[in-house]
C-alpha cells in the first residue's frame, strides 16, 4: 500500500506520515525542502520512502508528479499556507502564490488521483481543510476562502462517487488551531488553545482509517464547527475579527 503526502516536511504532514509508517505504509513524500524532508524520512522505519522535493504552487509541477509517481491507494493533499493582515495591506504575489498552493494544487491533484482511483474503484484521499473553512475570515481572508474551496470540493466530489456507487473514499480534515510552522509562516500568534501536530495527525489517520469522513479534532472546535451553522455571518465575522486581531 503508497501514500503520498504533500506537506510532509513539517507539523500535521510530516506526522501523518510517521502514523502511515508506523501501519506499514510504503510512502511518497512531498515539500518544497529537500533537506527538512530528508530529516523526515531519517526518522521512518520504512524500506520503501521516497521523497521528492517539489514545489505545488506551480500548476505543471502537480501534473507531473502524478506522472512520476503512478497508482498509489492513499492521496493526503495537507500542503498550504496562511496570510496574515488587512487586505488592502497584504502582499498580493504572496496571496496568488497561497491561491496556487491551497486551492490549484489541490484541485489538480484530487483531480488526477481521483481518475485513477474510481478506474481501479479502490482508494482514498485525504484533504486537509481546516474549521475556517466553515465561516467569514477578516484578516485572513484568502486563506478562510481557500479551506472554504477544499470543504466545498470535496463535499461535492464524495456526492458523486456514492451515487456513483464508488468504493474510493474521500476525507475532509477540519481542525482548528495545530502547533506547526503554519503560524509562522503566515506571521500570527494564536492565542487560542493549539493541540499538536501529533495529536492531529494520530486523531485524522485512525479516523480516515475507519472511513470517517469528516474529521474535526478536538471537541472545542467541533462545538465551533456548530456554532458557525448556526450563528449569522455578519456576527461570524465580528466574532473572528476579534480573535484575529489577538493574533497581532
Amino acid at each position: 500500500m503508497r501514500a503520498l503526502i504533500t506537506g510532509a516536511s513539517s507539523g500535521i504532514g510530516r506526522d501523518i506520515a510517521r502514523e502511515l509508517d508506523k501501519r506499514g505504509y510504503d510512502l511518497i513524500l512531498v515539500s518544497r525542502d529537500k533537506e527538512k524532508l530528508e530529516s523526515v524520512k531519517k526518522t521512518l522505519r520504512g524500506k520503501n520512502i521516497e521523497i521528492i522535493p517539489m514545489d505545488l504552487e506551480i500548476a505543471e509541477n502537480c501534473k507531473k508528479l502524478h506522472e512520476m509517481t503512478g497508482d498509489i491507494d492513499i492521496l493526503i493533499n495537507n500542503a498550504g499556507f496562511g496570510v496574515f493582515g488587512n487586505f488592502t495591506e497584504t502582499d498580493l504575489d504572496k496571496e496568488i502564490s497561497l491561491i496556487n498552493t491551497n486551492i490549484t494544487a489541490v484541485h489538480i491533484l484530487t483531480k488526477l488521483y481521483l481518475k485513477d482511483m474510481v478506474k481501479k474503484n479502490s482508494g482514498h484521499i485525504l484533504n486537509v481543510a481546516s474549521i475556517a473553512g466553515f465561516m467569514p475570515g477578516p484578516l485572513m481572508e484568502g486563506y478562510y476562502a481557500s479551506k472554504a474551496y477544499v470543504v466545498r470540493l470535496t463535499e461535492g466530489i464524495r456526492a458523486e462517487l456514492k451515487k456513483a456507487k464508488s468504493k474510493v473514499k474521500l476525507s475532509l480534515l477540519c481542525p482548528g488551531p495545530v502547533n506547526t510552522n503554519f503560524n509562522n509562516v503566515a506571521g500570527v500568534k494564536f492565542n487560542l488553545y493549539s493541540l499538536s501536530s501529533e495529536k492531529v495527525a494520530k486523531y485524522a489517520v485512525d479516523k480516515m482509517l475507519k472511513n470517517k469522513f469528516m474529521i474535526v479534532p478536538g471537541i472545542g472546535i467541533k462545538i465551533l464547527r456548530v456554532l458557525a451553522k448556526i450563528s449569522p455571518n455578519n456576527i461570524t465575522s465580528k466574532l473572528v475579527y476579534l480573535m484575529q486581531e489577538r493574533k497581532r
